[in-house]
């Protein structure tokens, strides 16, 4: 069962990200509104949108799903403190998406090189 509650978070996590990375790469309106109100740049919304593209990927990777999936829970860390400090009005999103990474990355633990 664990096991497929599993494969079902790596497909949540890689829908979800896979369409949220691509809007940023491509220059949703949405996005680079978003990215002008955080203030940082748009540089900064290509460096996200490939850093979502690539985690949701590697969580499909033999091996590399711990990084994916901990390359996920930090962007969500950040996203929630975005939406808390600078955005509005909702951080619960977020905050979902990066619960469920977390799941991944401590189901993926073993993977972890200084041990689990």
């Amino acid at each position: 069962m664990q096991k497929y509650i599993l494969l079902i978070a790596k497909a949540l996590l890689t829908f979800a990200f896979v369409a949220a990375g691509i809007a940023k790469l491509t220059g949703a309106e949405m996005m680079i509104g978003t990215f002008e109100a955080i203030g940082v740049g748009q540089w900064f919304r290509y460096i996200t949108g490939a850093i979502e593209v690539g985690a949701a990927i590697l969580l499909w990777v033999p091996g590399k799903q711990l990084i994916g999936a901990a390359l996920l829970v930090c962007t969500m860390i950040c996203a929630v403190l975005a939406h808390l400090v600078i955005l509005g009005p909702s951080a619960v999103p977020a905050l979902v998406l990066g619960v469920i990474a977390a799941y991944v990355a401590f189901s993926h633990r073993a993977q972890n090189p200084l041990g689990a």
